[in-house]
């Protein structure tokens, strides 16, 4: 029997992460923050999971960008400086998807904030990944 991480194709996270990113900066241009909150953090998820999977990580059904990040440090501990950034996005996420904390009235400022970040932190994942590329 194959090891899990033979059966999972990397390779498509990260080409799931890269359309969820697109979708994000589509959402951004149509000024819609709660769908670009949500593809934001979607993207990120799927590059901290195709990193974990990386080094043999069971997949889990999960959303917490900060729970992902507890096990990312364990293969590399400079990671740990995106902790704020993982719990900021997860909110994007829950902002859109349950009501009670749709309040938090997230803006496309907020998401443009975070996205230089972002990029900082996928390049350290994924060092020769270009996101924003006209691939």
């Amino acid at each position: 029997m194959k090891k899990q991480r033979d059966t999972l194709n990397i390779k498509e996270w990260i080409e799931i992460a890269r359309k969820d990113w697109k979708r994000m900066k589509r959402s951004l241009k149509a000024q819609d923050a709660e769908a670009a909150g949500f593809f934001f953090q979607q993207s990120l998820e799927k590059y901290l999971k195709a990193f974990l999977l990386k080094y043999g990580w069971r997949l889990r059904k999960i959303h917490e960008l900060d729970a992902l990040l507890d096990d990312a440090v364990k293969h590399d501990p400079n990671l740990e400086k995106y902790r704020d950034l993982c719990e900021r996005v997860s909110g994007y996420y829950f902002a859109d998807r349950y009501p009670p904390l749709g309040v938090l009235e997230l803006t496309c400022v907020d998401i443009k904030k975070d996205l230089k970040e972002v990029k900082k932190f996928v390049k350290a994942l994924f060092p020769d990944e270009k996101l924003d590329s006209k691939k």
